[in-house]
């Protein structure tokens, strides 16, 4: 951690011993930090709520940290969502939000923008992601998971990361919004770039980012004249119906779906199934619910893993226009703040033992897609992906387990998502017969 918060009692009266010091700060954002993060998040919790500290990019950020002060922030009005109220000069700016979205011209979506152009855009968004839409493709969910499985269920290891959590939401949400088939291994491979981080070439990244956004540009140019029933052509429709949608805000649209819609799933996937395998009690109740037909278990745990340990640590930038009082401090104008999720889910002043894993916990009001205005838009697909994910998997490889010591695991480097780099596991090889053939096994 780059400061040290002040937490310094206040002088006790005559006569009165001093009350204790608190225990020393954990350190923040440092490796050991990131495979467990829990603790600190605790000692902020109860000591120092609402902390400015310096993030690793140098930028100065005030974490929010209980459940209350967190819904408060999410939904107050005043901490804006638009960069421009940032009070650094543009190098500050450059270090916030998405890495080469400011370059690329794809700002305008729905995680920088306030009412009433939020409001706008989210409504010509919400008529072509329909519930409906999502309920439809179930079956194509279904048969992606499948066909992943198939590529690997004979081997009796795989990494599940690189050849199921990671392919499974980038195909879909390829297929949801129109990119063609052959253009899709394309997308798999800038998207990798995008949630490596620091870990790839330098300027990586944003090179991804330009591609996608070059491409995003064409395909929505071609939909216009051949318009189907997939995303983007509902986007161009919902926008030919007296609302105006700019082709620049069409492409940002498109990318952060893109971009929000899969590296979000990734971690639900990653971060779920390693929980499981590391929770053998609650991972048997589950296998033995959906052996039974029963699927009221994996509807309550998908909530539960995404409290427990979810794919987003903290929600994306926001920045206060006025000052703003929260848990009794005051963030000045300009300031950016970080609401950190995964300390807000396990907060005892909400949740009834909130660092043990129940998944049949039912009052589980959790912020793991967010709450208010910015309530994220794809939370449905990524819990129908989740779910399918989770219950195939189980059901499929039913003595499915690490390959690897817990400790030696690695999680991404990157502030607001939390994902393991790999997660080798093993299993009994599923036999020939009971293996979905499929042409394609990496692409199903």
């Amino acid at each position: 951690m780059h400061d040290t918060p002040d937490t310094t009692p206040a002088a006790a009266p005559r006569g009165c011993p001093a009350a204790p010091a608190p225990p020393p700060a954990p350190p923040l954002f440092t490796w050991e930090f990131a495979a467990d993060p829990y603790p600190a998040y605790a000692w902020l919790r109860e000591h120092a709520p609402v902390h400015k500290t310096a993030l690793p990019s140098g930028v100065e950020a005030w974490l929010v940290t209980r459940y209350g002060d967190a819904r408060q922030a999410l939904a107050d009005a005043r901490l804006s969502k638009n960069p421009l109220h940032h009070a650094e000069g543009a190098r500050g700016k450059s270090k916030t939000g998405i890495p080469g979205e400011r370059s690329a011209n794809l700002m305008t979506h729905l995680l920088n923008i306030d009412p009433p152009d939020h409001t706008r855009l989210r409504r010509l968004v919400s008529k072509a992601f329909t519930p409906r839409r999502v309920a439809a493709f179930a079956p194509r969910v279904q048969e992606l998971t499948d066909g992943l499985i198939d590529g690997f269920a004979a081997r009796g290891e795989v990494d599940l990361i690189h050849e199921f959590a990671f392919p499974l939401p980038i195909y879909a949400i390829c297929d949801l919004l129109g990119v063609p088939r052959e253009d899709q291994d394309d997308f798999r491979d800038w998207a990798g770039m995008m949630i490596r981080h620091g870990g790839g070439p330098r300027g990586g990244v944003a090179r991804s980012v330009k591609k996608i956004r070059t491409y995003l540009a064409e395909l929505i140019h071609r939909k216009r004249a051949d318009l189907g029933d997939d995303l983007i052509s509902g986007l161009i429709r919902a926008s030919d119906h007296g609302e105006h949608l700019t082709e620049d805000e069409a492409a940002a649209m498109c990318f952060v779906l893109l971009f929000a819609g899969f590296e979000t799933t990734v971690n639900l996937i990653g971060n779920s199934l390693h929980t499981l395998l590391r929770r053998p009690d609650q991972r048997e109740l589950l296998q033995k619910s959906l052996a039974a037909g029963d699927t009221g278990l994996l509807t309550t745990g998908i909530e539960e893993l995404l409290r427990y340990d979810g794919a987003v640590e903290l929600a994306t930038w926001r920045y206060a226009t006025e000052p703003v009082e929260i848990g009794g401090r005051t963030i000045p104008a300009g300031d950016p703040v970080l609401v950190v999720l995964a300390a807000a889910d396990r907060d005892p002043a909400r949740f009834t033992g909130p660092d043990t894993l129940d998944l049949a916990r039912r009052d589980n009001p959790h912020l793991g897609y967010g709450h208010g205005i910015h309530y994220c838009l794809g939370a449905p697909l990524a819990r129908l992906e989740g779910q399918t994910a989770l219950a195939t998997l189980l059901t499929r490889l039913p003595d499915i387990r690490l390959a690897a010591d817990p400790d030696d695991l690695r999680w991404r480097g990157g502030l607001i998502m939390r994902g393991l780099r790999t997660l080798p596991v093993a299993f009994t090889p599923e036999a020939a017969e009971g293996a979905r053939s499929t042409t394609e096994p990496t692409r199903p």
